[in-house]
């Protein structure tokens, strides 16, 4: 029999080349089974998540610790501009100090590899341990820089959305809050009790609208602001604006981007009921269509053209319509480029705005 390291012809197997789990070997033939892949898969996802969250914070340095584990190195290192350092492992110092050596290429000393991820004046760099072959260190350096540019882009969609938000929010009318104001004084001494609910409605939808929370809510919690919205117009429109609201209780639960609903009924009361002589109707409806909720805003004011509807939502209507454009910008990016705002209208026939969202979508919480 050959000894240890040896092949059958009894020459030396050099080191390299053995397998490094021999000791999974039993009874000198059969193999233990390998890693599980799905293992493999979600730890590569975990990976990824991990990268997302800041440079040092424990969820950055545990994904550095799984992904070691992943590709046998004994020490792992990530240095992004901007970040504190994050790393996992024993020699620190030395690692840390070999990535201001690495340049625009990778350098290795010690058992040691740095590479820059990307290109640019202050790129990151990653440090391996445990002398990993060139190809090894490509593949990792290669998932690495991927999936920091996918939290980039992440990150930049979700600061695009809260901009929207708080365009959203600072978009609420003077015009209409001011009337409110108004109309409420106007019955602090002819009507104390109507004006003090009045108040708490208004107290309600403001609060609703302006206060730090969330980005996503209920439809039922929409529909409360809804609600009390469309009270404070009545208390100012009086008998020219009349109300329908159905909404079936199955789709309450949905939760929503917040501000996705409000400014609809908004733009229906502004640009259908106001604008007519007669005052108009404003229906507001929400029912469950399989696994999408379908939500309808619909006034019998005096309508638009479909062009002018059109350029709306592609924002380049002049002077109206921009709260409209961030409810479409808002859906299609939460729930992608098929659920954004469909406009529904003609000159003299009214005007009904439609949204669909899915009753239950990854991510998105009340």
């Amino acid at each position: 029999m050959p000894a240890d390291g040896e092949s059958e012809r009894g020459s030396r197997v050099p080191a390299a080349l053995r397998p490094r789990f021999s000791g999974r070997f039993r009874g000198g033939t059969a193999a233990a089974p390998g890693p599980d892949p799905v293992a493999v898969l979600e730890t590569g996802v975990a990976v990824a998540a991990g990268l997302r969250e800041p440079g040092g914070s424990p969820a950055a340095v545990d994904a550095l610790r799984r992904l070691a584990g992943l590709c046998g190195a004994d020490s792992v290192g990530l240095l992004r501009p901007g970040h504190p350092e994050t790393w996992f492992g024993p020699r620190r110092s030395d690692g840390l100090a070999l990535a201001g050596r690495a340049g625009p290429r990778r350098v290795s000393a010690d058992g040691l590899t740095a590479v820059t991820l990307g290109e640019g004046p202050d790129p990151a760099v990653l440090v391996l341990g445990d002398g990993l072959a060139a190809p090894v260190v490509r593949r990792i350096a290669g998932f690495v820089t991927d999936a920091l540019e996918r939290a980039a882009l992440a990150d930049g969609a979700a600061e695009a959305e809260a901009a929207r938000l708080r365009e959203l929010r600072a978009q609420i009318s003077p015009h209409f809050v001011y009337n409110a104001l108004t109309t409420i004084a106007s019955f602090v001494r002819s009507d104390p009790a109507r004006a003090r609910d009045l108040l708490e409605t208004f107290a309600d939808f403001i609060r609703h609208s302006l206060a730090a929370r969330g980005d996503y809510t209920s439809l039922a919690g929409e529909f409360r602001s809804v609600e009390a919205y469309l009270t404070l117009a009545r208390a100012v429109l009086g008998e020219r604006l009349r109300v329908q609201v159905r909404v079936a209780p199955e789709v309450l639960p949905v939760p929503i981007p917040v501000l996705a609903l409000q400014p609809l009924v908004e733009n229906a009361v502004q640009h259908g009921v106001e604008r007519s002589t007669g005052g108009g109707l404003v229906q507001v409806s929400g029912e469950a269509e399989g696994d999408v909720c379908v939500i309808a805003v619909e006034d019998d004011g005096p309508g638009m053209a479909p062009e002018h509807a059109r350029a709306v939502l592609a924002g380049t209507a002049e002077g109206a319509g921009l709260a409209l454009v961030n409810v479409d910008r808002r859906l299609r990016a939460v729930y992608g480029p098929e659920h954004g705002l469909v406009i529904e209208t003609a000159p003299g026939a009214g005007t009904r705005i439609v949204l669909r969202v899915p009753r239950f979508q990854p991510g998105v919480l009340a």
